[in-house]
């Protein structure tokens, strides 16, 4: 098995081709089924066979996994409940349903407006797994108001994350991919699972948010994309092409602003 790779290709045959346990953490956000536009994969499957494609590749994530290893999956409102069936049904043990609220929701017309998305978190086993608290506490009330009970450490994040969307304007945003996960997200899930050294493995690359945190905070890395056209973005944000690429557009945009005055 080689590390620290993007693979192009169909996620599940990949993994087919990975050894059993062998991976620390999964982190997937697929496709939600609702629609979206990507490069080359059909959004808009019956119920039945996106269901059906959901057990296949939650099935090969399970046996790819340590005894010890973690699966987080990012998802949307109408296929979550299937999603975590799913997860208890192949045999993974629920530990979290975090609710990513992404402070700013997209605009309806005739509902209120989604401003967050699901991530469901389970272990392959039910006590002995990883989960580095230290690595990942924020600052508690109690610290706040000088609450001699407060730990000094402050606490575990409760199950209600703030993070933003990576919005069009943003700097870290990255061509246009419908879904691209904010890196804050990512390096708090790899933190809290993971360890130095150990194999992350992305199911569903998108923009290379995952494997470019894990290359970060010094972990390995496994991506799978199924678009050419992605797996060419990914190679080139992890390869530092795409941060160069950008900063040449903002020094063109500034002297071009200098030569208006």
């Amino acid at each position: 098995m080689e590390t620290n790779k993007v693979y192009l290709g169909d996620c599940i045959d990949i993994m087919r081709g990975l050894p059993k346990c062998s991976v620390d953490l999964v982190f997937a956000d697929p496709p939600f089924n609702i629609g979206l536009k990507y490069d080359n994969y059909n959004d808009n499957k019956s119920y039945e066979e996106y269901y059906k494609w959901s057990e296949k590749w939650i099935d090969e994530t399970y046996r790819v996994l340590k005894q010890t290893g973690s699966i987080y999956i990012a998802i949307g409102d109408e296929f979550a409940a299937e999603i975590k069936a799913i997860l208890k049904k192949i045999g993974f043990h629920f530990r979290n349903w975090i609710i990513w609220y992404y402070t700013f929701g997209q605009n309806q017309r005739k509902k209120f407006s989604r401003a967050h998305t699901h991530i469901l978190y389970f272990t392959k086993d039910k006590e002995n797994y990883i989960f580095n608290d230290k690595e990942i506490r924020v600052l508690s009330v109690r610290q706040i108001i000088r609450d001699k009970r407060a730990n000094p450490l402050g606490k575990i994040p409760d199950d209600v994350w703030q993070f933003s969307r990576v919005c069009g304007t943003f700097k870290e945003r990255i061509g246009n991919h419908p879904c691209q996960m904010p890196e804050g997200l990512l390096e708090r899930i790899i933190k809290t699972s993971s360890n130095i050294n150990d194999i992350v493995l992305d199911p569903f690359g998108g923009t290379g948010t995952t494997a470019a945190v894990a290359k970060k905070l010094k972990r390995k890395y496994i991506t799978t994309e199924i678009s050419e056209r992605y797996f060419d973005v990914i190679n080139k944000r992890l390869n530092g092409q795409i941060a160069e690429v950008k900063r040449n557009k903002e020094e063109k945009r500034e002297v071009e602003s200098l030569t208006l005055f």
